[in-house]
């Protein structure tokens, strides 16, 4: 089965959030089930460095306003496919946003260009290679089912990942012909959206099948609350619609050989966590001491939640406690931290920006990570804590209420909590969750056996690549045949 994986960034090549840890651990995932991923993304300056020698498969001087060539490698692992289109993606940076974080305002051409190629590629563009399943991911590529659909003919079965809600490529119906959709398409029934053109509206309309990344993050997007003004469009698809919880790649993520970290411990050597511990410390400017630390690996963003945390400081100080601040992102959190920081020198560490070692020292030394995000898909942050021995508290959206066992009195008495949430997202649901970690943390047979539970569940993509995997099969069965 061959499944061509169309998406805007892949780990190890480009990444900026779990989007690329998914599309990045899902090929050698699949591969037990009989599914052979080719992966196509964009040719930024990184990923065709990456490719090295690249084969050109293919190539237009006018494709999307400058000459394009696909190129075809091995790299990182990955079947790799790159439309190199330098007028759209050889760019500096952010693969989204321009140096002051604005969005490249023709970020309408330069994906509905990478979604088009998918569905050429759909179409026999490339000799000797059709895909039975075009696998989309996110707005970005939203256009590619649209594309296959209106184009008519059998093509391959389609399927859509909806991996977060919020972002939904919404551009301005004046930019149709130029995006290469046609009149007819401008339609409720089509891509139009509340006045433009919809690009996630396009891929879940026009998907065979759609999925999200946890089943509790699928029904809550079925609501009005929650669903962002796709709400009804979800519920008319149901049938087709499937929420699957991500997995996170534990060859990638495993404590016992990660190079990242000071000292490699596993289930039965927790105690060498310690050296870990003191490394975050000394990397963060956090006294060095055996005082409870939580830590924060996020996009510093509303959608996350530290603005709560924010007003939870002074009870997390209270209680002894040090915080650790990984992330970048909104520029009035990051200062705000930035400040707090300085008043509590020694306690609250800070690294603004994304950096792969540090997150990996982070999650082998903190004590306690902290997600408490007002919606989320799935996340991965959690996932990665479980497997390091830090205990998640996050809040009881989405994939963290799939992923995290409560340690309420129940669960404590069963064996079975893995973490700590709280409900409602709001400052004093998380200073309850605060105090509760620290009164757990106190409790040192309690604490070790939460950790051990979390670091002996299954977070990886052994189950997730099944459900996958049939939904592929699924799709392609119920493709029409010429």
């Amino acid at each position: 089965m061959r499944v061509l994986s169309v998406a805007s960034e892949v780990f190890p090549v480009i990444k900026t959030g779990g989007l690329a840890d998914v599309v990045g651990a899902l090929p050698a995932a699949l591969r037990p089930h009989g599914v052979e991923m080719r992966v196509l993304v964009p040719g930024y300056p990184a990923v065709v460095q990456a490719m090295g020698e690249a084969e050109t498969v293919w190539s237009d001087p006018a494709y999307f306003g400058g000459p394009a060539r696909l190129l075809s490698a091995r790299a990182a692992g990955l079947d790799l496919l790159a439309l190199d289109a330098p007028h759209l993606f050889a760019r500096p940076g952010n693969p989204y946003a321009r140096p002051d974080g604005r969005d490249w305002p023709d970020n309408p051409q330069r994906f509905a260009a990478l979604a088009f190629a998918a569905a050429q590629i759909g179409q026999g563009a490339l000799p000797g290679y059709l895909p039975d399943v075009l696998h989309g991911h996110d707005w970005q590529a939203g256009l590619a089912p649209a594309y296959l659909k209106l184009a008519g003919g059998t093509g391959p079965a389609t399927v859509f990942t909806i991996h977060n809600l919020a972002f939904q490529g919404q551009v301005p119906a004046s930019l149709l012909a130029e995006l290469r959709l046609p009149a007819r398409a401008y339609t409720a029934e089509g891509v139009e959206y509340y006045g433009a053109i919809g690009m996630l509206k396009a891929g879940v309309r026009y998907a065979d099948r759609i999925t999200t990344v946890s089943p509790s993050y699928a029904a809550e997007i079925c609501t009005r609350e929650g669903g962002m003004g796709m709400d009804g469009l979800l519920r008319a698809r149901a049938r087709d619609f499937t929420g699957i919880l991500n997995g996170i790649d534990t060859d990638v993520w495993n404590p016992e050989t990660d190079l990242s970290l000071t000292r490699n411990f596993g289930v039965q050597s927790r105690g060498r966590r310690a050296a870990n511990k003191r490394a975050l410390q000394v990397r963060l400017g956090l006294e060095p001491d055996d005082s409870l630390v939580f830590g924060v690996i996020s996009r510093l963003s509303h959608q996350k939640g530290l603005d709560l945390l924010l007003a939870c400081l002074p009870d997390l100080l209270a209680q002894g406690a040090q915080l650790a601040v990984i992330g970048a992102g909104d520029a009035g959190l990051q200062d705000a931290f930035a400040k707090a920081r300085a008043a509590s020198p020694g306690r609250i560490g800070t690294f603004f920006g994304y950096d792969e070692p540090v997150a990996h020292l982070a999650q082998a030394g903190a004590d306690a990570i902290l997600v408490p995000s007002r919606f989320e898909p799935c996340g991965l942050t959690q996932l990665c804590a479980l497997r390091y021995g830090a205990v998640p508290v996050v809040s009881r959206v989405g994939g963290l209420a799939d992923t995290v066992i409560d340690a309420n009195v129940a669960a404590l008495a069963a064996g079975a909590a893995t973490g700590v949430q709280f409900a409602p997202v709001t400052a004093e649901g998380l200073r309850c969750a605060i105090l509760r970690t620290a009164s757990l943390w106190r409790d040192p047979p309690a604490w070790s056996h939460i950790q051990l539970r979390g670091m002996r569940s299954d977070v990886s993509w052994a189950g997730p690549a099944a459900a996958y995997a049939a939904i592929y099969r699924a799709a392609i069965d119920e493709r029409p045949r010429s």
